[in-house]
């Protein structure tokens, strides 16, 4: 008779191979609570075996071929016969301590279901495995200082357990107790207001008075109690989050001048309205799908259509950085493959905003984690995502903010390709419903409500249900069965399991037909699930098809063959309701139309007022040259390197314009350069423009200079700005308040002008409200942040260029006009003052398609945007990037006429809109020049042999900077090394 049995593998770091990486950064982040100097460190990894009869040999071949590296670890088997005790038997016996570290119940480790193949390769198939961490450390602690250790640093929370030293350690195979079904019913008709308002409280459901009354009127119309899981179904569809239900509320909004505006719909009338408007005028279609898929999608050739998508994952990444961005960017990544019929990605971009990273700990709120945890959890969890899919993650940025602490913000999008006769799905009644990927499990319950509220100090622990753990081989491998079924036209209509889960995917797809799912043929990753936690988790990696019934064989062969689950779960019906069973037992009877169009109108006041304006500071006490390093030392300015290395940009070999630049591959680049098509000289330019310093001062202005900065990073690369699209994403506070709403309002009216202005279409957005962190000693809000992205064509890859400066002898070229704008500017931090945040100048469209033609023309050796750090910041970048001295002229800078403001320091440091500092052979000046006439443009300079960076004042004889290009690389290059991950 057999009988089970467990073993516990424990694997180390050789010491004869020196420091253990892990424990290295382990105590880099011990030192900030404690003084472990001479503290010894080890970290083991720890796997557990159970299976019947389960012997040591069998352990010993896993452990040799699986589990550990002969050359640099050890290993040691315990076995621990039935596996009900697992504290760790040498526990605090050297007057040190032990912690063990292992995921909650219900928390998906991704590591084991490789590992579980890895065992089936084996031939031992069948068994379980669970991981765990292991600590040991030679200090002596108090209790205090080890619960604050084991949150701090070994764990997080929000998904894990620390057990310490003799504590014993429930056995991780514990089953949990089969569901057994029981309908829950949840009685309206009589509830009075405030009975409703908890009901949604203690429900987690985030629905205000007014829809909980609707709700509460539709019930009684039908004569019946409301169900759990139809509850849950309605929150989730009538969430911020899946809705937007305030930029598409009414709006009275009053502006900086008291003028009075109304829109019916804010979402309609600005951004959709400027791409209506510009697709009525396009000549060749380029907007082939706009504001009603997964992402927008763009022409890029007679055969194929460019995708492309930001979605935000901001609250779960503040929770668990590392699960809340993987699955940002696997999200994303389903985006692109719910596109039309399915588009491939081929490109990754993400943009973080966080609190600071040195900040110091007693300035850390309850409950918040450390910028620099997040920092590094958020990298490394899109690091790992899309490397592990085999996707260049290339363009990017970072923002630090004191207001983004306890309330980060995680952008992740995804560029795809798509086959133009693919753009189109349709449902039918009658087609399968049909899931692919990942099981089902508790992650992600509530996600689409929770992140429709508000964060506070007990988030982690209140709302850890809500995030949701990655499995990027998983995802890897649908995608490859999702384009081979795609192309076999085995499907008609397919989506993601977004936020929502199956409640999103199923009831927007069956929005004009209807469904019905039998819950319980859903796979789950283990027992215990209800009805209604099965239709709303988010766990990853999970899509839903449309499958016609004669060509579900097939595609489950298919998914068979690349070993991906799939499984027939329900029908899209024709009778317009979306009907839930579990066991034979009805639990959700809702009428479709209800659910999409029922939620009641909301109507919002807005108001914004400008700050009192500041004039600019009389100047800082640093000099020219002082401030410049200064500037470039600056988080939001220097060196991102540390990420963008961390990211396989080259996977796919695609990239063409790289995002490190240069002699030395580490400048930074402004869009980056990458070729769909193998066969094809043709590519695509991809670019971002953000500043939330801005919005603090004019959300207005921020948007359009937002819009503006993203055309110049594709442009300054080789993008066409005839032919690129653009996406908005809002991140902002808490809109109830009406001056939130106000400076929400004027930022997408900015959207609407710059898109008007330059010609842009929208063709995708996003918006992401109530990002707030609340404590009991109040509540820190985000900064007004708009993201801009940007995708533009590129005609011909071989004319894109870089921004590192290519030789000594050329001229240096100063397109756009300078002005007196350092509101929100760099230099205005350093000075004290405010001033005019940039403005878009009318002949900013001009300038851009003129910037176009010179690069056409093949006239620029060298191109960099003026943003941040304005001229002085741009200069230094080229010079330091490509190992080439420079000299500028102040006095030849292009500026209005009249504007004579402008002292040395402003005109270095401005940041007025619609820049480019260009280099160019002497031989092509005049050519270049002449495709400006009537623009602003001047040369104001020239490359040199030396290795300085040397400025002339307006006076033409004073050299008011003079710099080493070394010494501005290293002010630029060091401030954001952090330990490795």
């Amino acid at each position: 008779m057999t009988s089970l049995r467990t073993w516990e593998v424990e694997v180390h770091w050789r010491e004869a191979c020196g420091d253990d990486p892990r424990a290295v950064e382990l105590r880099g982040q011990l030192a900030d609570w404690l003084d472990c100097r001479d503290c010894g460190i080890r970290v083991s990894s720890l796997f557990y075996l159970r299976g019947e009869a389960l012997e040591e040999e069998q352990v010993s071949l896993a452990t040799e071929h699986l589990l550990s590296d002969p050359v640099t670890q050890e290993c040691e088997l315990r076995d621990l016969g039935d596996g009900e005790k697992l504290s760790d038997p040498m526990a605090g016996g050297d007057g040190g301590h032990v912690a063990t570290v292992r995921k909650k119940t219900g928390v998906m480790e991704p590591v084991e279901e490789s590992l579980l193949k890895g065992l089936d390769d084996l031939g031992m198939g069948g068994l379980m495995v669970r991981l765990a961490l292991r600590v040991r450390l030679s200090r002596s602690m108090t209790a205090e200082q080890r619960e604050l250790v084991g949150e701090k640093v070994l764990s997080n929370p929000a998904i894990e357990d620390v057990f310490w030293d003799q504590e014993e350690i429930p056995s991780p195979f514990s089953a949990a107790a089969p569901y057994e079904f029981s309908l829950g019913k949840v009685e309206l008709s009589g509830v009075d207001d405030d009975g409703l308002v908890a009901l949604s409280i203690e429900g987690q459901l985030s629905l205000n008075l007014d829809e909980m009354r609707t709700i509460r009127a539709h019930f009684e119309s039908l004569g019946r109690p409301a169900t759990d899981i139809e509850l849950e179904t309605i929150a989730q569809t009538w969430s911020e989050h899946c809705c937007h239900k305030t930029l598409t509320a009414r709006i009275e909004h009053e502006g900086p001048d008291g003028e009075k505006f109304v829109y019916e719909n804010l979402l309609k009338e600005t951004i959709v309205r400027a791409t209506e408007e510009l697709m009525a005028k396009e000549e060749t279609p380029f907007c082939l799908s706009v504001f009603k898929d997964n992402a927008g999608v763009v022409a890029f050739d007679d055969e194929y259509g460019i995708s492309f998508k930001v979605e935000t994952h901001n609250h779960p990444s503040a929770i668990e950085p590392y699960g809340g961005a993987g699955t940002g960017i696997g999200g994303v990544l389903r985006d692109t493959l719910g596109t039309g019929l399915g588009a491939k990605p081929i490109v990754n971009t993400d943009v973080f905003c966080f609190g600071p990273p040195d900040l110091a700990m007693e300035d850390l709120p309850a409950g918040a984690l450390h910028p620099l945890r997040v920092l590094r959890g958020v990298v490394s969890g899109v690091r790992d995502y899309g490397n592990r899919m085999g996707i260049p993650t290339a363009s990017g940025a970072l923002y630090f903010d004191d207001r983004y602490i306890g309330n980060p913000l995680v952008y992740c999008g995804s560029v795809g390709l798509i086959p133009r006769s693919m753009v189109e799905k349709v449902v039918n009644p009658g087609d399968r419903v049909v899931a692919l990927g990942g099981r089902t499990g508790r992650d992600g319950i509530h996600g689409a409500t929770f992140s429709s509220v508000e964060l506070t100090e007990e988030s982690e622990t209140v709302s850890s249900g809500a995030v949701q753990i990655g499995n990027a081989i998983t995802e890897k491998k649908f995608l490859d069965v999702l384009i081979k079924a795609r192309d076999r036209e085995l499907y008609r209509s397919v989506t993601d399991c977004g936020a929502g889960g199956f409640s999103s995917a199923v009831g927007e797809m069956g929005e004009d037909t209807g469904a019905r799912v039998d819950l319980e043929k859903v796979p789950l990753k283990y027992e215990g699930l209800s009805y209604w936690e099965i239709w709303i988790s988010e766990a990853q990696e999970r899509m839903v098809f449309a499958v016609a019934p004669e060509k579900y064989a097939e595609f489950e062969a298919l998914a068979e063959s690349e070993g991906v689950e799939c499984t027939d779960i329900g029908e899209f019906t024709g009778n317009g309701k979306l009907e839930l069973f579990y066991e034979g037992n009805q639990v959700c009877d809702l009428g479709m139309k209800f659910l999409h169009d029922g939620r009641p109108p909301a109507s919002r006041a807005s108001v914004f007022r400008k700050p009192v304006a500041e004039e600019p500071g009389e100047g800082c006490d640093l000099d020219a040259g002082a401030l410049l390093r200064a500037i470039l030392a600056s988080p939001n300015v220097a060196s991102k390197e540390w990420v963008i290395r961390q990211y396989d940009h080259e996977v796919q070999g695609r990239s063409i314009i790289k995002p490190l630049q240069g002699k030395d591959a580490d400048g930074p680049g402004d869009g980056v350069v990458f070729t769909p098509r193998y066969d094809s000289l043709r590519g695509i330019a991809v670019g971002c423009g953000m500043n939330p310093c801005y919005g603090d001062i004019d959300p207005y202005r921020m948007a359009v200079s937002a819009v503006d900065e993203a055309i110049r990073n594709i442009v300054a690369c080789g993008g066409n700005p005839a032919r690129t699209a653009i996406l908005d994403n809002f991140c902002w506070g808490n809109t109830d308040r009406p001056e939130t709403l106000g400076s929400l309002v004027e930022a997408a009216r900015g959207c609407y002008d710059a898109a008007m202005a330059l010609g842009t279409p929208f063709v995708s957005g996003k918006d992401s409200l109530n990002n707030e962190f609340r404590t009991g000693a109040g509540t820190l809000s985000i900064p007004p942040s708009l993201l801009i992205s940007s995708v533009a064509m590129v005609e011909d890859i071989s004319c894109s260029v870089t921004m590192d400066l290519k030789a000594p002898g050329n001229c240096l070229l100063l397109v756009g006009a300078t002005l007196k704008e350092l509101g929100g500017s760099h230099y205005a931090k350093f000075s004290g003052g405010g001033g005019d945040v940039p403005h878009l100048p009318p002949e900013a469209f001009q300038i851009h398609q003129a910037m176009h033609e010179a690069i056409r023309q093949r006239l620029v050796r060298s191109c960099h945007d003026l943003s941040e750090g304005g001229l002085a910041v741009a200069a230094a970048e080229m010079s330091f990037s490509g190992g080439v001295g420079a000299r500028l002229r102040l006095a030849d800078v292009p500026r209005p006429g009249g504007e004579d403001g402008l002292d040395d320091p402003g005109l270095l440091f401005s940041e007025s809109n619609c820049r480019y500092l260009v280099e160019v052979s002497e031989e092509n000046k005049d050519a270049f020049l002449s495709i400006f006439a009537g623009l602003p443009a001047a040369s104001i300079g020239q490359t040199c042999e030396g290795e300085t960076l040397d400025v002339v004042g307006q006076d033409g004889a004073e050299v008011v900077l003079s710099e080493s290009l070394e010494g501005l690389r290293t002010s630029w290059k060091e401030p954001l090394i952090f330990d490795a991950v």
